[in-house]
């Protein structure tokens, strides 16, 4: 080998290793480049992962806080109904008691006893009748009124000059606590 083909091989293997080393920090840049990236990946989609999570809990969260929400509200509108209506039963159990007063009123007498013994039932029937007012306990007004069938229980009807639909006697009286009916008139009706 002459000088010149020894200059030209140091020469060709000085450029081989030159791009040899300046290969291998390239490959070594983009092996880290790409380590870096997936590593981003990796963490990006990790964090959209605990964004979806915390949707989904938050989501529970405000359907639990909801439905809790209405509970707390159904359960007060149940206890004010209860408290509103407490005197139902009863009322309804004194009801036929109330009857009974008004059907001894009804009877008529002249002795002495009798008189006396009709002031004390009078006395008795208007202080049920002041103790059902002072508890929202009010009667059923029937004769003379249109017939409603949320309050008046019809047991007979009858042709009369009157307005059809119009109730003409009461059989028995029907009662309302507050707005809400214990018990209906029993009254006939106008045909």
């Amino acid at each position: 080998m002459t000088n010149k083909e020894t200059d030209e091989a140091v020469k060709d293997l000085t450029e081989e290793q030159k791009e040899t080393v300046s290969d291998s920090p390239e490959t070594d840049e983009n092996t880290d480049n790409s380590e870096e990236t997936e590593a981003v990946d990796e963490k990006q989609e990790e964090i959209e992962r605990l964004k979806q999570q915390v949707d989904t809990e938050e989501e529970k969260y405000l359907k639990l806080l909801a439905e809790f929400e209405n509970f707390k509200r159904r359960n007060k509108q149940e206890n004010d109904t209860n408290n509103k209506y407490r005197d139902q039963k009863f009322a309804e159990n004194l009801l036929p008691v109330l009857d009974n007063l008004e059907r001894a009123l009804a009877i008529e007498g002249d002795s002495e006893s009798f008189v006396s013994l009709k002031k004390g039932v009078e006395m008795v029937h208007k202080d049920f009748s002041n103790i059902f007012e002072n508890h929202g306990i009010t009667t059923v007004k029937s004769v003379g009124e249109v017939f409603d069938p949320n309050v008046h229980q019809a047991v007979m009807s009858e042709a009369s000059e009157e307005e059809s639909g119009i109730v003409i006697e009461e059989f028995q009286k029907g009662y309302k606590l507050k707005d809400r009916v214990l018990r209906p008139s029993m009254v006939k009706v106008s045909e």
